[in-house]
């Protein structure tokens, strides 16, 4: 809880007359900090709470038109961390953290594992009774780092200055230069040029982290210490179900035997690691070998592949024919428990839904998104005002639908990939060390198709040491699984370390 608050006031623009009419002035940062206390592995930890939003401004051709020759565009709204009398700036570590989507804001790494409040759901991860509280982070990496939370453009709270459109930021590019200037300037005007730094992102944050890895280093000369990457995509060949792309069929398929396994579907029983072992023995060999043969594959080969398919899906034989060897994901949430009634998720294949009909081929809702979404909502509304004392009546784009359409413009016939720019990034800077973060029961950006990208990498032989995985029993948010994220604490805290 706050100990102190020190409110600088919320600014507002002021008016002015200027021939006749109302002109409002520039826009400025608007910030609150706050003093906190909290107890991590039974120490007390002091810390300081920035927040509020920072103007970003480009330079502008015309210097004497604009002061200081820049033109405000964007504010940027980002809660900040730091320990106090953790000694030298220089040698504690920095990390910038931000979601996905793209029009995630930063609620759910902020509020589910690395900040120093944690909104409470059961312990697995599933909905509790509301009203949804707060509890203390034991399981926060303020004790190793100091953290920035930022939300990109049109998510949470951070909003263009008045006549920018929003769409100028609603793309790769974009969002990347955007977010890399915000980081340079918080960098900048916190004198933390020489603190190690790192990044960590959530699924399309992930995405955004490798870009970002590029883009600081060529654009702002930053280098980089380690990046985190949770429940990673980094090249969308892997998970994009087109008629002429077998990939994801192959990579998908140990998803979908953890779980099966978990529902109990899979006879008969062995443990988990077993069953995934197979699954990914058969699906490198007789089952990519079987899609790349197409019509070519006798009557004989096929119907051995239908059963084995059957047998490391726990989907029907004769749907596994209908499908044509081939099980997409939004099928599969259908189809596995459909004789039960049920769905199963895909951001957490744990989870179950309940539709209206039982006889749709797709799901009408991802049962984790339901479970989080109204406790995280509640609750961030409640801290930023009650206990972090920032006040703002819009509404904080949790998860934003108007960031859509989203431009992919630089990879025009062709699927997104940013592996190269992290390898590149890695080549440049020996030192870059990368975590990846993997659930199993992830159906959005399964594990098995991140180790295939990371093996597709190119990376020299030397570098390959620099890149860690870990795996946890729970989905694409396994944080929300106690048990994951006590394991999932001490994974980045001895990655922090390491790459120090």
């Amino acid at each position: 809880m706050a100990d102190q608050a020190e409110k600088k006031p919320e600014e507002k623009p002021a008016l002015s007359k200027v021939e006749g009419k109302e002109e409002k002035s520039t826009p400025k940062d608007n910030l609150v900090v706050t003093k906190h206390t909290l107890r991590i592995g039974g120490r007390e930890i002091k810390y300081t709470v920035t927040a509020g939003t920072m103007i970003l401004k480009e330079e502008t051709a015309d210097r004497e038109k604009e002061a200081e020759g820049e033109k405000p565009r964007a504010q940027v709204f980002f809660v900040a961390y730091t320990r106090d009398g953790a000694g030298s700036k220089a040698k504690r570590p920095l990390t910038f953290s931000f979601n996905g989507g793209p029009g995630s804001s930063s609620v759910w790494l902020h509020l589910g594992v690395l900040g120093p409040r944690r909104v409470v759901l059961q312990e697995d991860g599933d909905l509790p009774k509301p009203p949804y509280h707060l509890t203390d982070n034991q399981y926060s990496l303020l004790d190793e780092t100091d953290l920035v939370f930022i939300d990109p453009m049109n998510t949470g709270y951070s909003r263009p200055v008045e006549g920018v459109k929003p769409k100028e930021w609603h793309g790769f590019k974009k969002d990347i230069q955007s977010v890399g200037d915000f980081i340079r300037l918080y960098t900048t005007r916190n004198k933390r040029w020489l603190s190690p730094k790192f990044l960590i992102g959530e699924s399309y944050g992930t995405t955004r982290a490798a870009g970002l890895s590029g883009y600081l280093q060529e654009r702002h000369g930053m280098y980089l210490n380690g990046i985190m990457l949770i429940s990673a995509v980094l090249d969308f060949t892997t998970l994009d179900f087109n008629l002429n792309n077998d990939l994801p069929y192959i990579l998908f398929l140990p998803g979908y035997t953890a779980t099966a396994w978990y529902h109990d579907v899979l006879k008969p029983h062995k443990p988990l690691q077993t069953w995934l072992r197979e699954a990914e023995e058969f699906a490198r060999g007789e089952y990519a070998s079987a899609l790349l043969k197409g019509q070519s594959l006798s009557r004989e080969e096929r119907g051995q592949i239908i059963e084995k398919l059957a047998m490391y899906t726990g989907i029907s034989k004769q749907f596994v024919e209908r499908s044509n060897l081939r099980i997409h994901a939004f099928h599969y949430f259908k189809e596995l428990l459909r004789e039960r009634g049920l769905t199963v998720g895909r951001l957490d294949s744990r989870f179950t839904g309940k539709d209206r009909l039982g006889v749709n081929e797709y799901a009408e809702y991802d049962p984790l998104l339901t479970n989080v979404m109204g406790p995280y909502t509640a609750g961030f509304y409640d801290y930023i005002r009650s206990e972090l004392r920032f006040e703002s009546d819009l509404p904080y784009e949790i998860l934003s639908e108007f960031v859509h359409p989203w431009s992919y413009a630089e990879f025009e016939n062709q699927y997104v990939n940013v592996g190269e720019t992290l390898r590149k990034a890695m080549t440049f800077n020996p030192y870059l060390k990368v975590f990846v973060a993997n659930g199993y029961y992830d159906l959005g950006t399964p594990y098995f198709a991140t180790e295939y990208t990371f093996d597709h990498l190119g990376l020299d032989e030397n570098l390959r040491n620099n890149i860690s995985m870990e795996y946890y029993e729970a989905g694409h948010m396994m944080y929300i699984h106690i048990p994951s994220l006590r394991q999932m604490k001490k994974d980045l805290a001895n990655f922090i370390r390491s790459a120090m």
